[in-house]
């Protein structure tokens, strides 16, 4: 497989605690060299096998972060936000600056979340092309019958919408809890989707993305890496 590549200043910030202000110091002090040569380029770009040091310590090859969240209600789903912990202030991992959040969870549901730093994974994630289904536990408002099954299936319309959701599969738990599947990733979508039913949302929890199912061992709050076959099934979607 051939060698990513990428600017000399951020192949060293990614594989290090150095923000990228901090290694354009680095190496206009002479305190870097690519293959034993000085460097004096931040946006030098070398693959990713390049040998680079850094006062003569080698540095290893960036290694793309991946994790699941088990998020709590009261958190939201971006990288900063003045009135609210975020998802990301419930990881202790360095450079926390560099994380992405792939596919949002609204502040009061709860669940799987991912997070990456992995762009091009992220997309794979959140991209409509790749339709990634999704599925939650919801707990609704007011009774729901099986007739709501089809009207699920056949795509339901929303307000604002000028077309039709894909193709849903709704299966009941009891009269007022579901599992729902979807492909898509329209703003306030499962909400909207029983809010066009004349019904309410209560309570939603997110159990899967894709392959990818959120680990029962983890309390909300409580973070893990994924493993290499979790982070494979994201590039199997089409």
């Amino acid at each position: 497989m051939a060698a990513t590549r990428l600017r000399l200043d951020k192949f060293i910030s990614n594989a290090t605690d150095f923000s990228r202000s901090q290694v354009k110091h680095l190496i206009r002090a002479n305190r870097v060299k690519v293959e034993g040569i000085i460097a004096h380029d931040p946006g030098l770009v070398i693959g990713d096998d390049a040998w680079v040091c850094v006062d003569e310590h080698p540095i290893s090859k960036p290694v793309m972060r991946y994790f699941m969240l088990h998020k709590p209600a009261g958190v939201v789903s971006v990288t900063r936000d003045g009135k609210h912990p975020t998802a990301l202030d419930l990881l202790d991992e360095p450079r926390p600056e560099q994380l992405q959040i792939a596919g949002r969870l609204d502040i009061d549901a709860t669940g799987l979340l991912l997070i990456t730093d992995d762009g091009q994974w992220n997309h794979r994630v959140t991209s409509p092309r790749s339709q990634c289904l999704k599925t939650y536990r919801v707990m609704v408002a007011e009774p729901l019958d099986g007739g709501i099954i089809g009207k699920f299936a056949s795509g339901l319309w929303l307000a604002g919408e000028k077309r039709r959701c894909l193709p849903a599969t709704l299966e009941l738990i009891d009269n007022t809890e579901a599992l729902l599947t979807i492909s898509e990733g329209k703003y306030h979508q499962v909400k909207r989707m029983f809010a066009s039913l004349g019904n309410s949302v209560l309570r939603l929890h997110r159990l899967r993305v894709g392959g990818i199912e959120l680990d029962s061992t983890l309390e909300p709050g409580e973070y893990r890496a994924l493993t290499k076959t979790e982070i494979a099934s994201v590039n199997t979607l089409d």
